[in-house]
């Protein structure tokens, strides 16, 4: 069965307000949106827009994923954290 993501970003794990603002400009408005897209791509796209600033991948990868996951973003599996760091090249 496939899930069934809300239709917005507010009130998900993990996602407050200046990330629900980086994924807003890159297109990401709902969870179904973020999982369409990909956290690895959500965040590639949210450092390619933004390549001034520094995007910690704990922090913005690992959140990503977390709120499709309904998890802290400090409670995804070491695997999962280790494949998305290879995923995005750190």
């Amino acid at each position: 069965m496939e899930k069934v993501y809300s239709n917005s970003l507010k009130g998900a794990r993990n996602i407050g307000a200046t990330i629900e603002k980086y994924l807003n400009e890159i297109g990401v408005f709902s969870l179904t949106d973020l999982a369409q897209m990909t956290p690895t791509q959500a965040y590639q796209n949210i450092c390619k827009l933004h390549p001034e600033k520094t995007f910690s991948v704990c922090y913005y990868l690992y959140s990503l994923q977390g709120a499709l996951l309904d998890l802290h973003w400090d409670e995804l599996p070491d695997r999962l954290k280790r494949e998305l760091r290879e995923q995005v090249g750190k």
